[in-house]
């Protein structure tokens, strides 16, 4: 007997629709430029998605040259796919793409070899080797693992971890929690004694979040979370727990820079967060399309190009910008000697 269709096909279509309307950067909602060059194509709306944007814009106007900017409109790659492969009909020379999967992104990449249109991956390393001519990112597992050093020292160097994921889809997911489990491993005195996964929303976060402290909130000394959402939920909800003094203290490092979490460094609730460099992974990527456009080759036929992270604690709350500033302009001054030559 066949299986009935299922119900979620409909919700699916509905909601593809409704973001559609809600997120007019979507690609479906903004007629592409097909003058431009070069394409900027983020996985779906999504806060660290805004901020590699603003580093395309200011690379289009350093630049001076073209480039559209879109999102798609769920975090996988057959999403992707579908759009990019739509949007590659459109004459762009050059892509600056998200992997949405290690493995599935190299077969989008090869297909757009294939016709000439150059590739850059930005945000996360597909699996290698790849189609694409350059990486710029961070090093996913060693940022991991450096914040979850940096919380074994707050915390002592013993007691209870709680590990705290965001987008089980993301391929830097799995690489992020790998790298703390094995920082994890070399301290005899310390423990993951819960981890919870899977949102994408500030509220899923909080509520998971929320229940695993009312669960075993005696137990827990640290908490790492290694995704924008959950580090902004458990941002506010340890500046609202730390706020009476008869909480236990947990020592807290998270990742990403949202006002909300640079507060709670402030006011001494949180340890501490990491900067990525969201901005340079824009600005960069689509700074090596335009070159190449221009006539530079790669000095390798492949190079994942470190974006660079700042732990960001009360000391340096204030500068940190100046610090990632510093490792783009670096990467800039090097772009034509170090990774491109005519």
């Amino acid at each position: 007997m066949k299986n009935p269709p299922h119900k979620s096909s409909f919700f699916r279509r509905a909601l593809l629709l409704l973001l559609a309307v809600a997120f007019p950067m979507s690609w479906k909602a903004k007629a592409a430029d097909e003058t431009a060059p070069i394409c900027w194509y983020g996985m779906m709306p999504h806060p660290y998605m805004s901020l590699v944007q603003k580093g395309v814009e200011a690379c289009a106007k350093d630049y001076k040259v073209k480039i559209y900017t879109t999102v798609g409109q769920e975090w996988t790659q057959a999403n992707e796919t579908q759009n990019v492969e739509a949007l590659s009909t459109r004459g762009y020379k050059g892509f600056s793409i998200f992997p949405g999967d290690p493995a599935g992104a190299n077969g989008l990449f090869q297909s757009l070899k294939n016709r000439g249109i150059l590739v850059v991956a930005f945000g996360a390393e597909p699996n290698l080797p790849t189609p694409a001519s350059f990486t710029v990112a961070t090093d996913i597992k060693g940022a991991a693992m450096r914040a979850c050093e940096d919380l074994i020292k707050f915390m002592g160097d013993k007691g209870n971890i709680l590990n705290v994921l965001e987008t089980v889809t993301d391929i830097n997911t799995k690489k992020r929690d790998d790298g703390i489990k094995e920082v994890v491993a070399k301290h005899p005195n310390v423990h993951i004694i819960q981890t919870i996964s899977d949102m994408t929303q500030q509220s899923v976060a909080r509520n998971k979040i929320e229940a695993a402290l009312a669960a075993r909130g005696d137990e827990i000394d640290g908490i790492i979370t290694t995704g924008y959402n959950p580090t902004v939920a458990a941002a506010a909800l340890l500046t609202e727990r730390h706020k009476n003094a008869s909480n236990k203290r947990m020592r807290f490092v998270g990742i990403d820079t949202d006002p909300t979490v640079l507060q709670a460094i402030k006011d001494g609730y949180i340890d501490g967060t990491i900067a990525q460099n969201p901005f340079g992974h824009g600005y960069i990527s689509c700074a090596l399309l335009a070159l190449m456009l221009d006539g530079y080759k790669p000095t390798q036929p492949y190079q994942f190009i470190e974006a660079g992270d700042v732990l960001i604690t009360k000391g340096n709350v204030d500068t940190y910008a100046e610090e990632v500033n510093a490792i783009t302009q670096k990467i800039k001054d090097n772009l034509t000697t170090k990774y491109l030559t005519k």
